[in-house]
């Protein structure tokens, strides 16, 4: 797997139709545009030329907050998600991170024992996070000390 340092505008649309195929509510276009816009880091994992996921980082200080690690259905459950996160470990401790942060859905079993087995620990619940089908759901706010 590689991760190219940063996703440009010519990946949104690839990237923004990978999160459609992935997520009930997935990041728009738009999103992933104004994260680049930011300045946040941006990566594509790519295996043999295609892309099979994609990740979205914030840096503040020595904290970074994870906002997107996505890996396209058809290359889940192989260890691909595991190999992309611990790049973005090893990206962050070299940018002088102490620390992990992320949010994740309740509903979202799966991505709660993928972040536990790569030591993540719940810290605190934000309400009314995400949209649902029904209105809103709170967010599990993880981290990781890295």
């Amino acid at each position: 797997m590689l991760l190219y340092p940063r996703v440009t505008d010519a990946d949104l649309d690839a990237v923004a139709a990978a999160e459609t195929r992935i997520h009930p509510f997935p990041w728009t276009r738009g999103n992933f545009a104004d994260s680049l816009a930011a300045g946040h880091g941006a990566w594509l994992a790519l295996e043999d030329g295609r892309m099979i996921g994609y990740a979205v980082m914030m840096q503040v200080l020595d904290e970074v907050h994870l906002l997107n690690i996505s890996i396209l259905p058809e290359s889940q459950h192989d260890g691909r998600g595991t190999a992309l996160l611990m790049q973005l470990f090893d990206w962050a401790r070299a940018h002088a991170a102490t620390r992990m942060l992320l949010e994740v859905r309740p509903g979202n079993v799966s991505g709660q024992r993928f972040y536990k087995r790569h030591g993540f620990v719940e810290i605190g619940r934000r309400r009314d996070y995400y949209q649902t089908h029904e209105g809103r759901e709170d967010a599990i706010v993880m981290a990781r000390d890295l």
